[in-house]
């Protein structure tokens, strides 16, 4: 499903134009606070941000059943909604390993809630002479803590 072809495109359009690119990646399903304030850091740690949108099916897969709440084509279009956003590539492998190595970014960017060691991509991007990012974690500021809350609500509440 991923256009490896397409995305490769995207980052030497980027690169011809001297523009140090940022990736990062994920489900971002129900887009919250949380996202916003993550993509805007994300953004300042390149000229163009790139993000890995992770497929309906690779959510599920990850998320388990019922998830994602919202489709991967709408998903999409409202990370492109956002400024602080260059482009959106969704990726339905288990991991955005092959979607580093094929747009080369010159950071990587994950949030506070992972350890840098376990950053995938990490070693590609660095060998590379790029680096990796994290970006402080919100507290309380996630699509599963929202939805854990929704389904703890009763009705009227």
């Amino acid at each position: 499903m991923t256009d490896f072809n397409q995305a490769s495109s995207i980052a030497e359009t980027y690169r011809s134009q001297n523009r140090k690119i940022a990736f990062t990646n994920g489900c971002f399903d129900l887009i919250h606070v949380g996202h916003i304030r993550y993509l805007k850091k994300a953004r300042e740690c390149g000229d163009c941000l790139l993000v890995g949108l992770n497929s309906d099916s690779s959510v599920t897969k990850i998320k388990g059943s019922g998830r994602p709440l919202v489709s991967q084509d709408e998903r999409k279009e409202i990370l492109e909604a956002f400024e602080c956003v260059d482009e959106v590539i969704i990726f339905d492998e288990p991991t955005p390993l092959e979607l580093i190595k094929t747009i080369k970014p010159d950071v990587i960017v994950k949030g506070g809630d992972w350890k840098v060691e376990n950053i995938i991509g990490k070693d590609i991007v660095e060998n590379n002479g790029g680096k990796t990012v994290t970006i402080e974690y919100i507290s309380g500021k996630s699509t599963t803590e929202f939805i854990n809350k929704i389904k703890g609500s009763k009705p009227g509440q």
